[in-house]
């Protein structure tokens, strides 16, 4: 039975996932998991690109040391961070991480010199300030050498498939959240790169999901002892794999993309951009087989995963499963915080952040583990609501329910929770979203499904899909209120 090896990047651990397909259904295996963490170097914060790159070949040693035989493979990972190659065909530094904080202020201070107006009728990308459009801009603020010495800009799975392949290509997905992307002409935008003083050259040719985007080099196969195999471009952006792997009936659809981030929206065959999108600071990104995901980030499990590593740091060390037990205990509905506040969107303390934000707004603040667990966990599932609300609103459609996926959904007290919040059911699964995404991706590009929605089907059948119906629906009607009127969020409805 031939096998496909889909590597899904996130923002704190990597994985390689095996995909194999039996009687229409689809089976997957791990191979390999590591971590993935940041680097702080001085006042800089990197990714260790060369030690992800390092992982890839453990995974494809691992698929060699099994006697697995690899039929293709993919690479997805987060967006918006980039490398250069220099016209030595060389890394130009090491990648910045989109939480450095180079970028302070360089989102207001570009809109002094282009409208944001101007920007999103020609992107429809949502204003987040690490889009690489700003990156890129405070860079060139910084006087920063790689622009000098940088001859072509890769997105991360672009520069991993590079180091693997030798091939430069962009990859649709993942381009366009570079803000720097026209969806209504299909390419790079001519003039936003004008206006930025930015060459035509660094952005090279936009392959879509599915595309086969080179084989494995030569140095490559000889350094593991491999044979050579076709690299494919998925939809690379996590996320657009993820939105993939959703196991939807019908084409209108919610998701919810579970994870460091939450990613909430529906998936949409052209992209939404009008004068509401931009006020209500919606995103089109690019999806597979031609379709855009209308979605909203939202900050997402990342508060959690912050809080944890403080304590941690304070020798006080909990697993996920006992910070969820702790925060079932806590008593509900108390305090909230609204997550996509900018004090939170930076490493460092945030137990003490968010004693700051109740603080700010006049609540008590949270004062055990569980209670601030639970502070963070219900006031994602309502802000989890919010944006439900405004999904419907800007795309016409009233949705039955919510899909969640990504690791995410393992939080069984979020899934229920936000079915609670929508006051509609949530279909939890599958669990490894972008990874799987990532394989049916690659088997449509061979033939396996016909398309997305044969892969849809598949993947319904394959693996097991949690059910959450809502409860309280009084109490959390009334929580929702007062959650908007403490973070100053309006009402959709």
């Amino acid at each position: 039975m031939s096998s496909i090896l889909a590597f899904d990047l996130g923002a704190s651990s990597g994985r390689a996932l095996l995909g194999r397909l039996e009687g229409g259904k689809i089976e997957v295996e791990e191979l390999h998991r590591f971590s993935n963490d940041p680097v702080q170097v001085g006042n800089r914060l990197h990714w260790d690109i060369l030690r992800i790159y390092h992982e890839i070949k453990q995974g494809l040693l691992k698929a060699k040391h099994q006697g697995i035989e690899l039929k293709s493979m993919a690479i997805d990972s987060w967006a918006v961070d980039f490398g250069f190659i220099g016209k030595n065909g060389e890394l130009v530094g090491n990648p910045y991480h989109y939480r450095d904080r180079h970028t302070d202020d360089a989102m207001e201070s570009l809109f002094a010199q282009i409208p944001p107006s101007v920007i999103f009728a020609r992107t429809g990308i949502q204003f987040l300030p690490f889009n690489t459009i700003y990156q890129l801009y405070a860079l060139k603020e910084a006087n920063s050498p790689w622009l000098k010495e940088g001859n072509r800009l890769l997105m991360i799975p672009d520069l991993l498939r590079y180091f693997l392949t030798g091939e430069m290509h962009n990859e649709f997905s993942n381009a366009t959240t570079t803000q720097l992307y026209n969806p209504l002409e299909g390419s790079w935008d001519s003039e936003l790169l004008r206006l930025l003083d930015l060459p035509r050259s660094w952005f090279g040719e936009v392959l879509k999901p599915g595309s086969k985007a080179g084989v494995l080099q030569a140095s490559v196969c000889e350094e593991l002892g491999i044979p050579s195999i076709p690299v494919y471009a998925v939809a690379e952006h996590d996320t657009g794999s993820a939105v993939a792997a959703v196991p939807a009936t019908e084409k209108s659809f919610a998701y919810l993309s579970c994870g460091t981030w939450s990613l909430m929206g529906t998936e949409v065959d052209k992209p939404v951009i009008h004068e509401l999108a931009q006020k209500l600071n919606f995103t089109n990104e690019g999806g597979v087989a031609d379709t855009y995901r209308l979605l909203k980030n939202i900050m997402g499990l990342w508060i959690l995963q912050e809080c944890r590593r403080e304590w941690d740091r304070a020798g006080k060390s909990y697993s996920f499963p006992e910070l969820v037990q702790m925060a079932s205990n806590a008593k509900p509905l108390t305090t909230f915080i609204d997550p996509d506040d900018s004090m939170f969107l930076p490493t460092g303390d945030m137990p003490s952040r968010i004693a700051q934000y109740c603080e700010q707004t006049g609540q008590q603040a949270p004062s055990t583990v569980g209670e601030i667990v639970r502070c963070i966990l219900e006031s994602l599932a309502l802000k989890y609501r919010h944006v439900f609300e405004l999904t419907e609103r800007l795309s016409g459609q009233s949705f039955n329910g919510l899909h969640m996926v990504g690791g995410g959904i393992q939080n069984t007290l979020l899934c229920q929770w936000t079915a609670n919040a929508i006051c509609k059911p949530v279909w939890a699964g599958p669990s490894e979203g972008s990874a799987i995404g990532n394989l049916v991706v690659q088997w449509i590009a061979q033939g396996e499904f016909s398309d997305i929605w044969e892969a849809r089907a598949a993947i319904r059948t394959s693996f097991p899909i949690a059910v959450y119906e809502p409860v309280d629906r009084e109490e959390w009607d009334g929580a929702y209120v007062r959650f908007c009127a403490l973070t100053g969020l309006t009402e959709t409805r």
